[in-house]
């Protein structure tokens, strides 16, 4: 039977007073199971601690999500070994019955999907829309493997002659550590483990301290599901230790992780090592960071120029890996845009995401993240002319205000060095070519746009704006599944293209058969 063609999950359009309605109503039933406690996954086996992490909602410190078992080095190795036996039996699972888990879990989670948008406004602080889109994301991350293990599951054609019949097909590797983050901690967390789950692996899920209670909800959705046990083991837990203990261990086979490049590089340095008894190499699956830039050529509409700017660097409070920091602007508009981008931000509104009045910008994930990102305003107003924002407040929950600054020099720390948080700076261009030079003077390469209406300008861009996700005449962040690929160059890390045709090899090996005849 052919698999049904998939189209990305729709939006929520909460213009709609119905669809207003109810989200607050899931936000108040979030509300009533705050503060509940939640053990570790191993076999299927639930596992308290008395040692916990405590989810708080970053809109409202006070307001406790829950409290979360955590793993330690022992509990980390009964959960290796756990999934290293699981995985003699998975392994040759049919892909048909690994797939239709995805698909049930999907249609499970679509119904739900307005009680688990609330969660997200809720533990990760997002706005409705962005945590409406971050659901939609996952949903469509677990349809989209599905069909794509369906397509690959019967291997590659490759040539044979007479006297022999060749076959080429994929298997799965072994056990998986998938450590995920906490930003998209819905999309990227199902995606990330659903794709090494459904390719035949075993997986050890360490999802980030921040935001673990949501991925508990998707390990019952996968057992309700049908996902046997022992195949998924939700483990979250400080990375110094379960983090380094799994990157580390001889049995894992491969890491996929999301986060940070100083965690991704220190990742990939520590799986390089072979450890006693290791008989591979360590496959990595990393995913690091941006330092995004949008270019405006002198040829571009203005209005899209400032509006996709303002969009990709304060959606989501400049959270994401590919949001917008730096805009390279052509001289000869470079006023006009500047005017522009100050006057849309100063319009911008920051506050609790559980009220309809704050829906653009909510908090900062915590007091690390408001630590840093204020840190690196200070540095701006050192380096550049501060056009709006600056502040912040840290007393009931960790608020930024959308920050813009102008007249930076390329070299500039706020232009060279991921902030991850509401700050945008401005430099101009004497020409199309010194833009491309600039954008391409970092040490990342995720996104990027270019804002013009000469077709030169974006063919040579085409080529020469060396990021792994090039945008004409948009933002450069809201890749969908399916559509746009996702992964970036340099130190943005291994440019695995989430979402894309062939992430699930990687979490495969070729193998080929030869019969002689």
């Amino acid at each position: 039977m052919a698999v049904v063609p998939y189209k990305h999950e729709p939006f929520t359009d909460f213009s709609v007073e119905e669809n207003k309605q109810a989200i607050r109503e899931a936000i108040k039933q979030v509300e009533a199971d705050l503060g509940g406690e939640y053990p570790l996954i191993i076999g299927g086996e639930r596992i308290t601690t008395e040692d916990k992490i405590v989810s708080v909602n970053p809109a409202n410190k006070k307001e406790i999500i829950g409290y979360v078992s955590k793993a330690n080095k022992e509990l980390a190795e009964k959960a290796m070994k756990v999934a290293d036996e699981t995985f003699e039996t998975w392994r040759k699972s049919d892909p048909k019955f690994r797939a239709d888990i995805l698909f049930r879990a999907a249609a499970i989670v679509r119904r739900r999907k307005l009680e688990f948008t609330a969660h997200l406004i809720k533990e990760g602080g997002k706005p409705w829309k962005e945590a409406d889109a971050d659901v939609a994301e996952g949903i469509d991350f677990m349809e989209y493997y599905g069909r794509q293990m369906l397509k690959i599951k019967d291997g590659a054609e490759v040539n044979s002659r007479p006297i022999e019949h060749n076959q080429f097909h994929y298997i799965p590797l072994g056990v998986g550590v998938v450590i995920s983050p906490w930003n998209f901690l819905f999309a990227i967390m199902t995606g990330t483990t659903v794709a090494a789950m459904v390719t035949g692996n075993t997986v050890l899920l360490k999802p980030a301290s921040t935001t673990p209670v949501i991925a508990y909800k998707l390990m019952e959705v996968l057992e309700e599901a049908g996902m046997p046990k022992g195949v998924i083991n939700y483990i979250p837990g400080p990375g110094s230790e379960v983090g380094d203990y799994l990157v580390d261990h001889p049995r894992t086979r491969f890491v996929s992780f999301t986060g940070s490049r100083d965690v991704g590089t220190r990742i990939f340095e520590r799986a390089a090592v072979v450890q006693d008894g290791q008989k591979w190499l360590k496959r990595t699956i990393i995913e690091m960071g941006g330092k995004d830039t949008i270019v405006v050529d002198k040829e571009a509409d203005l209005e899209l120029a400032a509006e996709s700017i303002v969009q990709s660097a304060f959606g989501f409070s400049g959270q994401k890996c590919s949001a917008c920091s730096r805009a390279v602007i052509h001289e000869d508009v470079y006023d006009q845009v500047k005017d522009r981008v100050a006057a849309l931000t100063k319009k911008l509104t920051v506050g609790n995401t559980s009220d309809p009045s704050n829906i653009f910008m909510g908090p900062v994930i915590d007091q690390g993240a408001y630590d840093k990102i204020m840190s690196y305003i200070e540095i701006g107003k050192k380096e550049g002319e501060l056009l709006v924002g600056g502040t912040g407040e840290d007393s009931k929950g960790w608020f930024i205000n959308p920050t813009v600054f102008a007249d930076v020099d390329p070299e500039a720390r706020i232009m060279q060095e991921e902030i991850f948080g509401p700050v945008v700076a401005l430099t101009k261009a004497k020409d199309f070519d010194h833009a491309i030079e600039i954008a391409n003077n970092t040490d990342y390469g995720l996104t990027g746009a270019v804002i013009t209406n000469n077709r030169v300008h974006l063919e040579q861009a085409r080529e020469d704006f060396h990021v792994g996700n090039l945008y004409f005449n948009r933002g450069c962040t809201a890749a969908i599944v399916g559509y746009q690929p996702f992964g970036g160059f340099n130190m943005s890390g291994t440019d695995s293209k989430a979402g894309g045709p062939d992430y699930l090899i990687q979490h495969m090996q070729g193998k080929t058969t030869s019969e002689m005849l």
